[in-house]
């Protein structure tokens, strides 16, 4: 092959691969609250749970990202709150050239896959420290949470191209 370029023979193209690279996954946020304790541990432990999971992407550089996963658990006996845990994961991820589509689902469902086991663990962790049972989140298909999302922008921009303009 050496030889074929040095008679000028064309050398074959070299296909460019997709780049992501993990630089730093860290905690960026943690909160704990248990504002009616200590009367929630002479309760009966019979809780009413109620999770939330919201991520946020930011670029910080051409292919340096900032993604955040904040996992929030509420609690609650009866109207009173047992406890409230909130923790946001983030990570920096250098993603590189690749067609929209794929960075998008990157973006939005890989790292946060990626994310997730450190934001369970943390969440786990604090509901222990507070001497609460032992708390596991639910394992989350963020391809499917993507794809949901996805196909909802794309319904509300069919909705939107759909509505005819109102003349004045």
């Amino acid at each position: 092959m050496a030889e074929e370029q040095a008679n000028g023979a064309a050398a074959p193209q070299e296909t460019k691969a997709a780049q992501f690279a993990i630089q730093r996954i860290y905690c960026k946020d943690m909160s704990f609250e248990t504002p009616n304790s200590p009367a929630v541990f002479k309760t009966e432990w019979k809780p009413e749970i109620n999770q939330d999971i919201h991520t946020k992407t930011a670029k910080l550089e051409d292919n340096a990202f900032e993604v955040s996963l904040t996992v929030t658990v509420t609690a609650k006996l009866g109207e009173t709150t047992a406890f409230l845990c909130e923790v946001t994961q983030a990570g920096i991820f250098t993603v590189g050239e690749m067609p929209e589509a794929q960075q998008a689902h990157m973006l939005g469902a890989y790292i946060p896959n990626i994310l997730f086991p450190y934001a369970r663990e943390a969440v786990s962790s604090l509901i222990t420290k507070g001497t609460f049972p032992m708390f596991t989140l639910a394992p989350v298909n963020f391809d499917a949470v993507f794809a949901q999302y996805m196909q909802k922008r794309a319904q509300e921009a069919q909705s939107s191209e759909a509505q005819p303009a109102l003349d004045a």
